[in-house]
């Protein structure tokens, strides 16, 4: 007698053939991720201190004088200034120029330094 073979489906090597690759892909792709996230965070670190800056400029122009603040204060000291979660900031006002630094907890550890006197960020 005849066995009558059904032929639909995938067999057990098929299957852990396409597990196999998965696995390769994601052991690549997980790496890579980690350090996309790590530059995001250093980017929205980078976005505050812009963001600080121009309202340091806002400020001066109503008040004549540079603030200085730190962290969470800079949200009350600057008008129209929301710090992002994870992000450290400090603004030092002086007379005709203001510095800024900031960087990012979860970051690649990059601090990001702003000089009105000197151009802008670095």
């Amino acid at each position: 007698m005849k066995a009558i073979r059904n032929s639909k489906g995938f067999t057990l090597i098929e299957l852990l053939v396409v597990v196999a690759i998965i696995g390769i892909l994601a052991a690549i792709a997980i790496p890579q991720f980690a350090a996309y996230r790590q530059r995001g965070f250093d980017a929205r670190a980078a976005s505050d201190l812009r963001n600080a800056a121009s309202a340091e400029e806002a400020n001066f122009a109503t008040s004549q004088a540079y603030a200085s603040c730190t962290g969470s204060a800079c949200a009350t000291s600057l008008p129209g200034f929301k710090l992002s979660n994870g992000v450290t900031i400090t603004m030092t006002g002086a007379a005709q120029s203001f510095t800024g630094t900031s960087t990012h907890g979860q970051g690649t550890g990059k601090t990001w330094n702003y000089d009105s006197a000197g151009g802008g960020l670095s």
